[in-house]
């Protein structure tokens, strides 16, 4: 899902790849397709507004996250397109375990050592 973070055809967006939902399984926004068919997000949606009056809106990052060790986020190469692959412009939480493509190397971390939703929910 890609989300255009300043004015209409300018080059400044973010693609959302995946999201932890709390008390789903880890998979279930796992990857664009999957995050976009958990939200009902369609072809409608297109170039609609990212705010509560269209019903497409962002909630804020938790303040928790702005305390996650450095080592904590991973930036990789970009995926599953066909120029500038080489960009460093991809982010996740290593201890996530819905991230849809880890970095080469990096291993999905066990049920008990993974980010867990619950804990950062008092952030919101």
């Amino acid at each position: 899902m890609n989300v255009t973070t300043h004015k209409a055809d300018w080059a400044n967006g973010v693609l959302l790849r995946a999201v932890a939902m709390p008390g789903e399984h880890e998979r279930v926004a796992a990857g664009p397709a999957l995050l976009a068919r958990r939200f009902g997000i369609d072809r409608h949606h297109d170039a609609l507004p990212v705010d509560s009056a269209s019903d497409l809106w962002l909630a804020p990052r938790p303040t928790r996250f702005d305390r996650c060790e450095p080592d904590g986020v991973v930036q990789t190469t970009r995926i599953g397109i066909n120029q500038a692959q080489e960009l460093p412009w991809r982010w996740y939480l290593r201890s996530s375990r819905s991230v849809s493509k880890r970095a080469r190397g990096d291993r999905t971390p066990a049920r008990a050592d993974a980010f867990h939703l619950a804990e950062f929910a008092a952030g919101f």
